[in-house]
């Protein structure tokens, strides 16, 4: 199945320069956790994001104070989209929009009153910016949660339609939704229903999803079966980690799929038995080490790494570019046609020549 052609079609919203939905690419996300008070701590986390390849930066506005930060970040990098975290205080959402945040996040349940959300979506309309609805397990109504009895799929979707008709009511409709929930299975059936209910936009995530590892399988896994069935416009990889390390397990995620325009080096290696002659545990580790200081792992190829004889010539046969290895000694090989042999310590250096080449066509 190609992603590409069974992507859900929705509308689509404006966040700064980017567009989320329609047909744009998928959008990475990731959220600062430096204090958003702390100007030059926040400002340094979101270059390292932007450097990394983030898309859109989220940071936590608790109180209008904090909005400052925005202002000050829209000066020294106005390119970055940022978005405004709001829980609670109405008036941090109003002056975050005041001080040039290029999205609005609220989760409408624990903002107050209607009046308080229709002054945010009137604020929003003025300026042009989108709401990104936010529901999650731990903040469902009251009357949804006694109505399902727990933060199941049924409640948080029921959940998400509720807010989209209350930003509706006051005719705005610049809208992206999340569902996210800890429970995969649970985020999985929450979206898969939303998607089938509204043509908004949906931003995937699993929240609260663990460290590194455990978080980036649970979010490979999620928002991974998801993006599969062509639903989800942009992504946040939540991680007990370095914000930045979000970013790199997004392109993984999307990688592994191959969305078009967006994948980066697939490399396909075995997982070794007694048949393996080289060291390929070492090397593999050794090229995709040497891949990124060469700039190479956003090449959209297939590189394959193979032990042995047995799946090697099969597995290379679709690879752009790879290895089958031997004693002492691997064929390279593309696209199936065997191009040589090489003594196994030109490995790396000869498949980054190769790659290279590759890329400048």
């Amino acid at each position: 199945m190609n992603y590409n052609n069974v992507r859900r079609k929705t509308r689509s919203v404006r966040v700064g320069d980017l567009t989320i939905g329609g047909s744009a690419p998928i959008v990475i996300q990731s959220m600062t956790n430096t204090d958003t008070h702390d100007f030059d701590a926040t400002l340094a986390q979101v270059k390292a994001l932007q450097a990394a390849g983030c898309d859109v930066v989220r940071l936590t506005v608790p109180n209008a104070e904090a909005a400052e930060t925005i202002a000050r970040l829209k000066r020294e990098i106005p390119e970055m989209p940022l978005v405004a975290d709001i829980h609670f205080d109405y008036r941090a959402a109003l002056a975050a929009v005041k001080a040039g945040a290029d999205k609005i996040r609220i989760n409408p349940g624990n903002i107050g009153d209607e009046s308080r959300v229709r002054a945010v979506v009137e604020a929003c309309k003025e300026r042009g910016l989108p709401i990104r609805i936010g529901v999650n397990g731990g903040s469902l109504e009251k009357h949804i949660l006694a109505k399902y009895g727990a933060p199941t799929a049924e409640a948080l979707c029921e959940s998400a339609l509720y807010h989209i008709s209350l930003l509706e009511k006051y005719d705005f409709y610049d809208t992206v939704i999340s569902i996210k929930s800890s429970d995969v299975s649970t985020m999985i059936a929450a979206n898969r229903s939303l998607a089938a209910k509204c043509d908004y936009p949906i931003h995937l995530g699993v929240t609260e999803a663990g460290g590194k590892a455990r978080g980036s399988i649970k979010s490979a896994i999620g928002v991974g079966a998801l993006l599969a069935d062509g639903i989800g416009d942009t992504v946040r990889v939540s991680l007990t980690a370095d914000p930045v390390e979000e970013i790199g397990a997004a392109r993984d995620i999307l990688s592994a799929l191959a969305i078009e325009g967006q994948s980066g080096m697939n490399i396909v290696s075995c997982p070794t038995c007694g048949r393996t002659k080289i060291d390929l545990i070492d090397l593999a580790a050794r090229f995709e080490r040497a891949a990124g200081e060469a700039g190479l792992l956003d090449v959209p190829i297939r590189v394959a790494l193979m032990g042995c004889p047995v799946n090697g010539p099969g597995e290379a046969a679709e690879a752009d570019i790879g290895i089958c290895g031997g004693q002492g000694e691997a064929l390279l090989i593309s696209h199936g046609e065997i191009l040589e042999k090489i003594p196994e310590d030109q490995i790396i250096d000869r498949l980054i020549l190769e790659i290279q080449k590759i890329k400048l066509g």
